[in-house]
């Protein structure tokens, strides 16, 4: 077990991992993603100094799906109206997205009910931590008393933050599995044992540009003299959001995520 090695079990009574290609109506995908478990993962630590890569997620209870209707907004606020109401609060005008208001509409979600997952991810230091000089093994041990002791920047959820998750840290994945089959009085693995489910979205970022990290400067570092006539707002790589996909497979309860064992592809469609 390498000392990058982090295991964190999260697990809720709802979750909903939306499937990219509907448009309208949300349906989940059967099993956490790699972007959903780096999320949650985020939100128990992160500093721009390090970045997660999502090495496998094992699936300790699949859940089982359901169905129901809720409220969901149609508008969407702008930047422009955003900056407006920065200057002038007076000017807020809220989204409404109640029982018959005019920014809101019902619409179907296909979801999974009590899933718990045990996700394996690797901690790497980015770009600025290298220049920080800080020992991995730092944030490794921060993300380990966090994780124990409950906290978190915010509260970590399965695909929507409607569906908070509580989460836990395990030292070993062999004997996680075990006690928790033992407590659910299950084979793990055989409930499910191997399964094709085709394209996935990995993540929206590339887990590549992500080694660069990324943080705003504060005011009295944008003040610093620089080299070159435009200030920099920001050090590390600002990335664009772009979807990838992989070829997932569900083998003896786990979905195998590692980049370096997948193959993906940034074209949904073909495949190509």
């Amino acid at each position: 077990m390498s000392d990058n090695i982090i295991n964190i079990r999260v697990w809720g009574d709802h979750a909903c991992f939306t499937r990219p290609e509907m448009k309208v109506e949300r349906v989940s995908y059967p099993v956490m993603t790699p972007s959903a478990a780096r999320g949650a993962l985020e939100a128990i630590f992160w500093e721009p100094e390090i970045y997660y890569l999502i090495d496998s997620i094992h699936i300790i209870q699949r859940g089982r799906w359901f169905s129901f209707r809720r409220n969901e907004v149609i508008s969407v606020i702008s930047l422009d109206n955003v900056k407006t109401w920065m200057k002038s609060p007076d000017k807020v005008s809220p989204i409404r997205a109640g029982g018959g208001a005019e920014d809101g509409t019902q619409r179907n979600m296909l979801a999974l009910a009590d899933v718990e997952y045990l996700i394996t991810a690797e901690v790497h230091l980015s770009e600025i931590g290298k220049r920080r000089g800080h020992k991995l093994n730092v944030y490794r041990d921060e993300i380990e008393r966090r994780a124990k002791g409950g906290k978190c920047f915010h509260r970590p959820y399965l695909g929507i933050r409607e569906f908070s998750a509580d989460f836990d840290w395990e030292r070993d994945v062999i004997n996680t599995i075990e006690q928790r089959a033992a407590e659910l009085g299950k084979n793990l693995k055989s409930a499910w044992p191997e399964e094709e489910l085709g394209l996935m979205l990995y993540d929206v970022f590339d887990h590549e540009q992500r080694t660069q990290g990324f943080r705003w400067l504060n005011e009295e570092e944008q003040k610093k003299p620089q080299k070159k006539k435009s200030v920099p707002k920001w050090e590390g790589l600002l990335v664009k959001p772009e979807a990838v996909f992989f070829q997932a497979n569900i083998k003896d309860a786990k979905l195998d995520c590692h980049p370096q064992r997948i193959r993906m592809t940034r074209n949904y469609v073909t495949g190509a």
